[in-house]
């Protein structure tokens, strides 16, 4: 399994798609610290979470991009037949993406920081401490690994990039907040509205901030065995 991890590690650290979507979550993150702390007065503790949160649902679509981008180019097959086994294959992916989405999460949540703090010292009302930093930090970081997860899972069961990409947009944009509007405690129970709450939205008060990282987990956990299972079972050529 360590060779595995270790050549999956290498194959995504060579590519352009880490590096695209890092660069992607960056400049996200800098528009979303500019945008919640220029265009309202932030005077809660809660509100002002918004402006250094993070954005870990994004390394869902870094996940599905990567692992469907293997039956694109055609490289499902050799790496399965190297590797010695497609579920301990697609194990070995899934731990090399999640590292991955924990460094693009670290680094996505570091501009945040760094944008937003300072902005936030001219936001009348109390300032946020640094427990609340921490927390959404942490949850930001751990979020963007069970992301990228989650997003490999999808990807080897869709096996389509296209496919993949747009039925997470569209859950992501339009699924989950009209749960969010029919039921607060449906949506956030789902794998984007916890992510979300992971990462300190502060419209999200169902759900603590551990029950979301569980919540999370439990989505990515059944996925990724669903995934593992398939694999098995279908062709991969």
């Amino acid at each position: 399994m360590t060779a595995l991890f270790k050549g999956e590690l290498i194959k995504v650290a060579t590519t352009r798609t880490v590096f695209a979507y890092a660069a992607l979550g960056v400049a996200v993150a800098i528009a979303n610290a500019l945008v919640v702390v220029l265009s309202k007065d932030l005077t809660t503790v809660s509100a002002k979470r918004e402006a250094i949160a993070g954005i870990p649902m994004l390394l869902i679509l870094f996940g599905v991009v990567g692992a469907a981008g293997e039956y694109r180019h055609r490289t499902a097959a050799p790496a399965a037949l190297a590797g010695g086994g497609r579920g301990r294959l697609l194990l070995g992916r899934a731990a090399a993406y999640a590292l991955a989405g924990l460094l693009v999460g670290a680094l996505t949540t570091a501009v945040s920081l760094a944008v937003g703090l300072p902005l936030l010292r001219g936001e009348p009302g109390p300032r946020i401490g640094a427990g609340t930093i921490a927390a959404v930090a942490g949850g930001s970081v751990a979020g963007a690994g069970l992301c990228a997860i989650m997003g490999v899972a999808a990807g080897a069961l869709v096996r389509s990039q296209v496919a993949g990409v747009v039925g997470a947009l569209i859950l992501m944009f339009v699924a989950t907040p009209l749960l969010l509007h029919v039921s607060e405690t449906a949506g956030e129970a789902t794998p984007f509205g916890a992510a979300v709450r992971l990462a300190g939205d502060p419209t999200s008060d169902k759900l603590s901030w551990g029950a979301a990282g569980l919540v999370l987990a439990a989505w990515t956990v059944p996925l990724l065995l669903a995934a593992t299972v398939a694999e098995r079972r279908r062709d991969l050529a």
